[in-house]
């Protein structure tokens, strides 16, 4: 069966791999902005289901996989850095406080009528940071894609007390314990039966 991962995140890419199944990637159009007065877990499970759905219309015989993140402080949403200026504000920001994540995925199959979807969330907790180490971490990673500021699969894990939350990949971009899950209700099991 043809699987399609809605996005070009070499990240999400890295993680789908995880799971040693064939797929390719196609990134889907979707605009990302958020609808006035939604929430960011509806709108991480609006974006994920939206970038599936763009590229299931094309490819209605695969079973396509769509993912968002939203990321926030205090209840307020945190994007991209894309620079260093704004990486620095973001954790200076962070500093001593938590920040919440939630990570949406959906699969759709329009050949099977499959439609499924899932939000996690999950926290992470800021050690207090002083100036040199928010320099000397940006210097050395540079996460300025990546929301809040930080890589969790590098050196960005020094920054943190803890993480709270079910599955650890979803702090990554693509939560694969419940992705294991909905591909197996497309009839796509990861491990032989």
């Amino acid at each position: 069966m043809d699987i399609i991962l809605a996005s070009t995140s070499r990240y999400r890419k890295r993680l789908l791999e995880r799971l040693q199944i064939a797929f390719r990637c196609i990134a889907p159009e979707v605009d990302e902005t958020p609808l006035p007065g939604e929430v960011p877990s509806a709108l991480a499970v609006r974006l994920a289901l939206t970038k599936a759905r763009s590229i299931a219309t094309i490819y209605p015989d695969a079973v396509v996989i769509g993912s968002d993140q939203v990321a926030t402080i205090e209840g307020r949403i945190i994007g991209k850095p894309g620079s260093l200026e704004s990486a620095r504000a973001q954790l200076r920001h962070s500093s001593g406080r938590s920040m919440q994540f939630y990570t949406a995925v959906s699969i759709v199959s329009q050949s099977q009528r499959l439609e499924r979807f899932h939000v996690e969330s999950t926290t992470v907790h800021f050690r207090t940071l002083n100036e040199n180490q928010i320099d000397d971490y940006l210097n050395k990673e540079q996460p300025y894609n990546c929301a809040g500021s930080f890589m969790i699969e590098g050196l960005g894990i020094a920054l943190f007390e803890g993480i709270s939350g079910d599955d650890p990949t979803a702090l990554e971009g693509l939560p694969l314990i419940k992705l294991t899950e909905l591909l197996g209700e497309a009839g796509m099991g990861i491990l032989r039966s």
